[in-house]
């Protein structure tokens, strides 16, 4: 790849967002990196070339995985959104449409496919 593509990661359990933003720059990605949803849409606000959000669902504050991504489809219609949870049933009803919903544990190398897809579209 020879640009790397700007992605968020959002994930409260650090040794999880390491392995995942690892994973995904090894992949060719630009990877952001938040703990939780307000830092997520601060670095949105701040960084408006990253075209796709990675967000598990269950995190603290007030707003959760499926309420941030509600919120980023309403603020910037455009990014694309992957969902992921180790605790929650997610249905696609649940995330906005054109969202993927991804368990825990899941295959990095789909993620990744499926990330190529989305932004392909």
């Amino acid at each position: 790849m020879s640009e790397s593509i700007p992605v968020l990661v959002v994930e409260d359990e650090p040794l999880l967002r390491l392995d995942i933003a690892d994973s995904l720059q090894d992949a060719g990605f630009l990877v952001f990196e938040a703990g939780n949803s307000a830092d997520a849409i601060a670095i949105l606000m701040e960084h408006h070339e990253i075209r796709l959000v990675f967000t598990d669902v269950d995190m603290p504050g007030g707003m959760d995985g499926i309420k941030l991504a509600a919120y980023i489809r309403d603020r910037w219609p455009p990014l694309k959104i992957i969902v992921t949870s180790g605790y929650r049933r997610v249905t696609q009803d649940d995330i906005p449409a054109e969202s993927r919903f991804f368990s825990k544990p899941y295959d990095i190398r789909k993620v990744v496919r499926s990330m190529h897809e989305m932004l392909a579209a």
